[in-house]
């Protein structure tokens, strides 16, 4: 048995990391203090720009740094991604030659440069459902195909409605959570950025919020409001249509965001709105 000694999860990678009274520094400083048998975990949440077309899409955890150290000697370094922008393939099985061609070079210089500066070359993580990491990227997933021809829908989907509804008590009074039918929807936004979309069925009483995966916790922590918005719609005895127009004209207050078009967009279907929060 260890003695974990500091386990920091979570932090933000700020402008200058390790000026003083970070939330890096200071934990540098705790660790720098210790002596004996210890164990240091610490977690950094890395925003980023992947590419497409040349278009810049931000998303606010594009990497995490996992940084474990044993005793102030043994040091263990572990770069974990949250993009599919360094495969031939993304996660929805579709092919995006154009963004590897414009990311994964950058994933590869990036290896190489944290190589460099810890004096090791890195040893690549086991195969997922996802992709096969090598030593430069990952393996191109067109060869043998990836595990599950539509990892987002059979997994990430679910998930991403897991941890939304989990943040809000249980209830039967609310609209159905899916639809086969065309929706309408609104844009989130709260200071510049995008966090979620709220929406509505045109063909039956299905009404929900699709965070934005790339605002990362902020989507899911602004969605926990709209959903309990939407719940009072309900209860009024709105249709979901009516329940979309009704959350335009009554905004609630701006801590989760605040609609920005004067009339919806539409999609046509929620599997298409699915993907684009899920990618942009």
């Amino acid at each position: 048995m260890r003695d974990f000694r500091i386990h920091a999860s979570g932090l933000l990678l700020e402008q200058d990391p390790l000026a003083q009274e970070t939330a890096l520094s200071r934990v540098m400083a705790d660790a720098e203090s210790l002596a004996g048998d210890f164990l240091v975990t610490v977690r950094v949440d890395c925003p980023g720009i992947w590419l497409e077309s040349g278009a810049k899409h931000r998303a606010e955890k594009l990497f995490v740094v996992h940084v474990d150290i044993w005793e102030g000697s043994l040091l263990t370094v572990t770069l974990e991604t949250y993009s599919d922008a360094w495969l031939t393939m993304n996660t929805r099985g579709r092919e995006q030659l154009e963004v590897h061609a414009e990311n994964a070079p950058r994933l590869a210089a990036a290896l190489e440069g944290i190589s460099a500066l810890l004096g090791s070359k890195p040893t690549p993580a086991d195969p997922n459902r996802h992709a096969t990491p090598t030593e430069t990227g990952f393996e191109d997933p067109r060869i043998e195909g990836p595990a599950y021809d539509d990892s987002w829908g059979t997994f990430e989907v679910p998930r991403r409605s897991t941890l939304l509804r989990a943040r809000i008590p249980a209830s039967e009074d609310e609209y159905e959570q899916t639809t086969d039918h065309p929706v309408r929807y609104f844009t989130i936004r709260r200071g510049g950025k995008t966090l979620g979309y709220m929406w509505s069925s045109f063909g039956d009483e299905a009404a929900g919020y699709e965070p934005r995966t790339a605002a990362g916790e902020e989507a899911f922590e602004a969605g926990s409001g709209w959903l309990m918005r939407l719940r009072a719609a309900h209860g009024q005895g709105l249709s979901a249509l009516a329940a979309l127009d009704w959350l335009a004209q009554n905004p609630p207050q701006p801590d989760i965001g605040l609609i920005v078009e004067d009339t919806p967009q539409e999609a046509p279907s929620l599997d298409a709105l699915e993907e684009f929060s899920g990618r942009y």
